[in-house]
């Protein structure tokens, strides 16, 4: 079981090996597995890139997220302009229908409305405006339109476990109720955890996850 001061050492150290991320612009604190990440960036994406940098590191427990957004005078744009900006995105984005899709600005933060069929549209939809210059934030409001029945699911997301390289199907146990998938069980870190949950939001239909799975490290044989 890795300490918290050795998860922060490798946390700082991720964030140094991502080619698009100041490291020093980042704090890192770390308490019982929990990482806190403060500092300042100039982008949402980079907000979001150190999200995912930290996931990566075995040992981390959860993430509490306190990253600013600092927009350069040079990047500064008003609400209309990134609205603008962010209609092209969706545009010109091939898995995203910009139709379905309804936006709104205010104070550098974008709000996303409409309806997809797959999580991955969803997620697509804010990655194509998250990098835009002059964004806060994204909330993304999307709703996926349910395609399939429960049972169907469960033995999709099952099988998407079995398929899947880090993930230990047999520690893993999925039901769903409604629109909704529920993960139980023990994996050996919270990336595979992550990757779980992924794995469950790409099925058709799926609007929440709840992710239970416990994060059990595997012990160390010297």
């Amino acid at each position: 079981m890795k300490t918290d001061s050795q998860i922060q050492q490798d946390v700082m150290n991720q964030l140094k090996w991502e080619p698009f991320l100041n490291s020093a612009e980042i704090g890192v604190s770390v308490t019982n597995g929990v990482v806190t990440l403060s500092g300042q960036v100039d982008s949402y994406l980079k907000k979001l890139n150190a999200e995912r940098a930290v996931r990566k590191v075995m040992g981390v427990r959860a993430i509490a997220e306190d990253i600013q957004i600092r927009v350069a005078p040079t990047g500064q744009r008003t609400d209309t302009e990134i609205a603008q900006a962010a209609l092209n995105a969706l545009k010109w984005h091939s898995a995203v229908d910009e139709n379905k899709i309804r936006l709104q600005v205010e104070n550098g933060i974008i709000r996303l409305e409409g309806e997809v069929e797959w999580e991955y549209q969803r997620s697509m939809a804010r990655n194509a405006v998250a990098s835009l210059n002059g964004v806060r934030s994204v909330l993304n409001l999307i709703t996926i339109r349910p395609k399939v029945n429960a049972f169907d699911l469960e033995k999709q997301i099952g099988a998407a476990f079995q398929r899947h390289a880090t993930i230990d199907a047999g520690k893993i146990s999925v039901s769903v109720a409604g629109n909704k998938v529920i993960l139980n069980g023990k994996v050996r870190s919270f990336t595979e955890s992550e990757d779980a949950a992924d794995v469950a939001w790409a099925a058709p239909g799926v609007q929440h996850v709840e992710n239970n799975l416990a994060i059990v490290e595997p012990e160390l044989v010297y």
